[in-house]
């Protein structure tokens, strides 16, 4: 028998034996033959265990709060607790009626106990971003995040209540009577909740406005309000038509009469920490093959547009930036479309949980799921077997976009946690010991911190086995390489874990990332631009994923109205010739006209 309920093993009185008194019980047949509970009774009862057991990560929150200590402290938390209680109920007590009071209460029940235990776990909280990032989870990540304390977290704090629940009797309630009595309860935790917020509303407001992190640990309320944001997202953001962008894409004056055809690789990174790079002054020796070289420019001071994969990628590959994006009404085409727009071939290479939608209109390939021997342990491929047959999938995209240039996405594995230790070659775990664990508490910080900066020495060695395809197709192309992760990581750093935070209280560790640009002498000589003069203007520039759509737009010098150079972070180390050059354009192609 299952622990749950539900409304179909739930039976009324055979016909013939005569009406149920209004006070009857419904529930199975097996329930023990206890007094039956009033529904109001039992959604407070819920409501207390969700408030309490439930919510632990919060409650250990406010008791590290700065500032009074003691029975004011104690006080402050009582408070907070019955108003979380009153808020359960109120929201319980709009959803659990006869038929789905279980359910609901059940749901509730799932739903804070796996939140607690994530939130205990690796110290984040439960918002619309974070929800969105355990829908778009593929099956490597999902198991990636279990480990033994999942069911054990889970069992502990939803097995009694279930099993409560599921043995206990509820009086059945005639509707007028039951609605009645739902709309008391519901307006008599809101009483007690306004209550509660007035005795405490001076620290509470405080603790609010200065630890913006507490809203989003109430458990499940955290969960309530992320689901009905995000179903009430597609009001508030218009999914008619796709909108075009850059359809009056062309391109520059450097097409004109070129011999080699420009080919562009953007390594899309996955959980790149700027601060952990060598190249970005880090002092262990994370990139050793990126240090050795002499071309490159690596920007020291770059934050992210979010931090997760889900609410980075899109707002990376939009023209909108970072306000724009987030404030959108409606669905745009991206940096991909703007490209094909002016006639450019264009091909998205994915090791990870897919594009996010931005390649939707594009050639893609997947090599997740790939079986290269040495390069995919476990089911899951290091980033170099997005080198493999990489030429081959080039030349399968159309032979007159080819002509004109080439822009390849790698969309990089990385650093993606918890498994770190799963993201390098055993050739290149330079840093030991590593934590060997998805279940990073159970490691030193130091073990973490090694499997972490593992992790980065294999993506030094892809980015530099990247430039080194590059460079041997130096005699049919004019190259260059783009390198920007997505977001960053938290390591255990108070006590938080991955990324994923709303941006407005997430570390810096979560939202500096790193950026590195790699470009042949022959691209050099295209573009005008100076690797001197980039090392100099780019070096501490204050940049921001912002700078990203209209940077590449630039280095492939792609004029469309939606470009602004005053974002192309290479604009500025421009030749003289390029820049009197920039209104003039080679004929856009047929296919990429009006």
């Amino acid at each position: 028998m299952s622990l749950i309920a539900f409304p179909s093993a739930l039976r009324r009185p055979p016909a013939g034996a005569g009406q149920a008194p209004a006070s009857a019980p419904f529930s199975a047949p097996s329930a023990p033959s206890t007094a039956p509970l009033h529904p109001a009774r039992v959604i407070v009862l819920i409501s207390l265990w969700l408030a309490t057991a439930c919510n632990v990560p919060l409650w250990r929150a406010v008791l590290d709060l700065p500032g009074e200590r003691g029975l004011g402290r104690i006080a402050f938390l009582l408070a907070f607790m019955v108003l979380v209680c009153a808020g359960n109920v109120a929201v319980l007590g709009l959803l659990a009626w006869r038929f789905t009071l279980k359910p609901v209460l059940a749901i509730a029940v799932l739903a804070a106990a796996f939140g607690c235990y994530f939130m205990s776990a690796y110290g984040i909280v439960i918002d619309t971003h974070m929800l969105t990032n355990v829908l778009q989870t593929d099956a490597h990540e999902a198991a990636g995040l279990f480990t033994w304390r999942l069911p054990l977290t889970v069992l502990a704090l939803a097995g009694p209540p279930l099993w409560w629940l599921q043995r206990q009797r509820v009086r059945a309630l005639p509707w007028g009577r039951r609605l009645v009595r739902q709309a008391w309860l519901v307006l008599g935790a809101l009483a007690v909740g306004v209550l509660c917020l007035l005795a405490v509303f001076q620290p509470f407001s405080s603790a609010m406005r200065n630890h913006t992190q507490l809203r989003y640990m109430i458990n499940p309320l955290n969960s309530v309000y992320a689901v009905g944001n995000l179903v009430a997202r597609p009001f508030r953001q218009d999914s008619g038509p796709l909108i075009p962008v850059g359809a009056d894409a062309r391109l520059g004056a450097s097409y004109t009469g070129q011999t080699k055809p420009p080919l562009l690789v953007l390594v899309l990174g996955e959980t790149g920490r700027s601060g952990n790079f060598a190249l970005n002054g880090y002092g262990r020796p994370t990139t050793p093959e990126l240090s050795a070289r002499d071309d490159l420019v690596t920007a020291r001071n770059v934050w992210s547009c979010g931090t997760s994969t889900a609410a980075s990628v899109p707002c990376m590959f939009s023209h909108l930036g970072k306000t724009g994006y987030e404030a959108r009404s409606a669905r745009y085409e991206g940096l991909i479309d703007v490209l094909q727009h002016a006639g450019l071939a264009v091909l998205w290479v994915d090791n990870q949980g897919g594009c996010k939608g931005v390649c939707d209109r594009a050639g893609e390939s997947n090599t997740a799921s790939s079986n290269v021997p040495g390069l995919c342990p476990d089911g899951e491929c290091l980033d170099q077997v997005m080198l493999r047959g990489l030429e081959d999938r080039i030349a399968a995209l159309p032979a007159e976009q080819r002509a004109r240039g080439t822009v390849v996405v790698l969309h990089q594995i990385g650093s993606h946690g918890p498994a770190y230790f799963r993201r390098s070659d055993p050739s290149r775990k330079t840093f030991q010991p590593e934590c060997g664990s998805v279940s990073l508490q159970e490691c030193s910080q130091q073990q973490l911190l090694n499997a972490y900066d593992n992790s980065i020495v294999e993506t030094d060695h892809f980015l530099n086995a990247t430039i080194r395809w590059l460079q041997g197709r130096s005699a049919e192309a004019q190259t260059s390489m783009i390198y920007v992760a997505d977001h960053g990581e938290s390591l255990g750093e108070n006590n938080i874990y991955l990324h994923g935070l709303p941006y407005a209280i997430a570390p810096d560790v979560q939202k500096h990332v790193p950026w590195i640009t790699w470009l042949s002498p022959a691209m050099q000589q295209r573009m005008q631009l100076p690797l001197g003069c980039l090392r100099s203007a780019l070096g501490e520039q204050h940049l921001t994923h912002d700078n990203y759509f209209h940077s590449v737009l630039g280095l492939m010098d792609v004029r469309t109205s939606v470009y602004q150079p005053q974002l192309d972070v290479f604009s500025g180390c421009a030749g003289t010739q390029r820049a009197a050059a920039a209104g003039a354009a080679a004929p856009a192609p047929a296919s990429a006209r009006g």
